[in-house]
This record gives structure tokens, sequence and C-alpha cells, in this order.
């Protein structure tokens, strides 16, 4: 067993891995941060769907990841733009525009984890967790 220190940036290594070797499914520790971002990423459509399982007292999360036509896939990049060394916050204005709102931005708000159109569209702004396109 492996310690972690940035578990988001974990996340979305794999799925990255996973999306450049061709997997269909990545399965990961799980925690209620990565299931919400998993639920944004299925909402936005990067990924088809996700499970999470007990096995024991550990939890898994599993992400079934789309693709397109000839296997292109959906998530052509994923980025870690707050990191526990540096911190991004944005006011609900400042919030970036992901690829000219192709991509989403996932914003930790005080109303939870949201997508960056929603947090904007309830002027809300918060930390900058990361942006899938």
């Amino acid at each position: 067993m492996t310690v972690v220190t940035d578990p988001i940036a974990d996340m979305l290594t794999r799925i990255r891995n996973a999306v450049a070797v061709g997997h269909e499914r990545v399965s990961m520790p799980s925690s209620n941060v990565k299931v919400r971002i998993a639920q944004i990423l299925v909402d936005e459509g990067f990924i088809d769907r996700y499970d999470v399982s007990e096995e024991g007292h550990r939890r898994e999360l599993e992400l079934v990841l789309r693709y397109g036509d000839r296997r292109r896939p959906v998530i052509e990049g994923i980025k870690r733009i707050s990191r526990p060394g540096h911190r991004v916050y944005r006011g609900s204005r400042e919030l970036p525009r992901v690829q000219g709102g192709i991509g989403v931005a996932v914003v930790s708000t005080s109303q939870g984890l949201l997508p960056d159109r929603e947090a904007r569209r309830r002027h809300l702004g918060g930390e900058v967790l990361c942006e899938v396109w």
C-alpha cells in the first residue's frame, strides 16, 4: 500500500495513462471528492459511467472511459491546476473557459464541486481543481 500525497493528481494521471494506451476502464481507490469529479465527467460527456465497489474495508472507483469514431478518446487532455503546494482560487468572473468552452474546469465551491459553467451561473468562485478537454 502506497501513500499518495495528492489523490486528485493520482486520479487524473490514471485517467491520462489509461486513455493514452486505449483502456476501456480504469480503477483507483475511491473518495467522495473523486466520485464527485467522476460524476461531473459523466455529466459533461467525458466518460460513460463510474462504479464504486467495496472490497472489505476499502472502496474502489472504476471509470468506464468514452471513445468516439475509430476509438478516438473523448478526453484529449486533462490537467491538474490547483495543487497542495500551490492553490489556485478564482472568483466567478475569473473562472477559466477551457478550450473556448469545449472543456470543463472542476471548481471546489462553498456548494460543493461544480463544473465551471454551473459555478459561473451561480456566481460562485472557488478553488480550480482541474481542467478536462
